[in-house]
């Protein structure tokens, strides 16, 4: 069965984004940003809400700019093509390999399951996240680490009253003191 990742970037303190929507600190150097680059290789589809797919709608035009270097291209190269599912109620419609969400996160996540497939069902950004968590469906936690406190905003990880006890799968620490953390839901 394919696997649910959810994976971003965040501070010491817990967030993706800071008090004042400024995610500015995330911006990955060469070794991070080949860590991702390596991570997306992994996955079949990728969940997101509105305000990533926004983020993230660069990348669908991003290798008409002569001035992108190649680890840029290599990534725009595997993002373009890779299926999107996207989760939202003021969008009409979307670019590139999107397609609008038609159920519940839980209903797309049992319907990606049960179609022929391969690769990870990533999910992106904290509030979709949240709410795939207290379905109980995330099976791996990714968190890449960045040295900065930034003291509130969106959090990475679910505000909910439910326990969920994690295994360590992997670690890894790259030159620039982001460390990547990876646990699987113990079942």
């Amino acid at each position: 069965m394919r696997s649910v990742t959810y994976s971003m970037s965040v501070s010491l303190d817990g967030y993706i984004v800071g008090p004042d929507g400024d995610f500015n600190w995330t911006a990955p150097d060469e070794e991070v940003f080949r860590f991702w680059i390596d991570e997306i290789r992994d996955v079949g589809v990728h969940l997101m809400g509105r305000r990533l797919y926004e983020t993230m709608l660069y990348w669908e035009t991003a290798d008409q700019d002569p001035s992108l270097d190649e680890p840029a291209l290599e990534w725009t190269a595997l993002w373009k093509p890779l299926p999107k599912v996207v989760f939202s109620t003021t969008l009409s419609t979307v670019q590139g390999k999107a397609r609008l969400a038609s159920g519940s996160p839980a209903e797309e996540i049992e319907r990606l399951r049960a179609e022929p497939g391969e690769g990870d069902i990533a999910i992106g950004g904290a509030t979709l996240a949240a709410e795939v968590a207290a379905s109980g469906l995330i099976d791996e936690y990714r968190a890449v680490v960045y040295p900065v406190l930034v003291g509130g905003g969106i959090p990475f990880f679910p505000r909910r009253e439910r326990r969920v006890d994690l295994e360590l799968v992997e670690t890894r620490v790259f030159g620039s003191k982001v460390v990547y953390l990876r646990y699987r839901v113990a079942r």
